[in-house]
């Protein structure tokens, strides 16, 4: 957030910013966190009156290409935390600690929207990434944590992210964003 905080987040009037305290234990910040989100006013984030999870405007989220969202690792018991677990996970596999949204806190929304495209890191996009996320029929929630976002998300790819997809996915029509390199993008809905 100390990125977003400098670039923009500080401009932005009306906006509440909950952060971490920086301790190094992740026990701690998941607690912290989940109690500032669950002490804000219900008109700044409302709580969904069936299941009690927060309905956030919109989650945009990242994926890995390993399939690991947010801090939902492959393999891992966090992924698998239920809609009545906490809202806020520990994930306690690298130094420092860090704290993820729970898979059902990351679905409650108005619109959650999962973006991938090209980066020096990954020139081809994780083309193969997305294919699993979206289309793999042998991938599940413990093998590729993303495919959790199938029946919500709505997937923005550029042309190599989609690439693997095959002709299914990608007969819906792309969208052209105004750059200096007319990209293409795709926009899958679930």
């Amino acid at each position: 957030h100390a990125k977003a905080t400098k670039l923009f987040l500080n401009d932005w009037k009306g906006v509440t910013v909950i952060g971490l305290g920086g301790s190094g234990d992740a026990e701690k910040e998941a607690r912290v966190y989940e109690d500032q989100l669950k002490g804000l006013d219900n008109d700044i984030l409302p709580v969904d009156s069936e299941d009690g999870l927060p309905l956030f405007d919109l989650s945009l989220i990242g994926v890995g290409d390993d399939g690991h969202i947010g801090s939902l690792y492959p393999g891992r018991e966090e992924v698998t935390s239920g809609s009545y677990g906490p809202w806020v996970l520990p994930v306690d596999i690298k130094d420092p600690p860090s704290i993820t949204l729970s898979l059902p806190v990351m679905k409650g929304r108005k619109t959650v929207v999962a973006a991938c495209g090209v980066s020096d890191k990954y020139p081809r996009g994780k083309s193969d990434a997305m294919r699993r996320a979206i289309a793999a029929d042998d991938e599940t929630l413990t093998t590729f944590p993303a495919v959790g976002l199938r029946d919500c998300a709505t997937w923005v790819l550029d042309e190599m992210a989609a690439s693997k997809l095959g002709d299914a996915y990608l007969l819906e029509p792309a969208i052209k964003v105004p750059t200096d390199d007319d990209k293409k993008f795709f926009v899958l809905n679930h």
